[in-house]
């Protein structure tokens, strides 16, 4: 989820809502903010995913 704000020129700024940073600034289309936005990896999604796996890997560690 991403928040796009329009400047006063008519470009875009975007920042994620899960990480709060700023992606973007400055983006004169909305395709482009589209490829920006595609390729963020958030920080706190990827440290969400990695706690998921290594509690995943534990609990069958401990079925074994």
């Amino acid at each position: 989820m991403y928040q796009r704000i329009q400047n006063d020129n008519g470009s875009y700024n975007t920042r994620c809502l899960d990480c709060f940073l700023t992606i973007a600034f400055s983006v004169e289309s909305e395709e482009e903010l589209e490829r920006v936005e595609t390729q963020h990896l958030c920080p706190e999604k990827v440290l969400a995913q990695l706690l998921a796996w290594e509690k995943a890997a534990e609990g069958h560690a401990a079925c074994n």
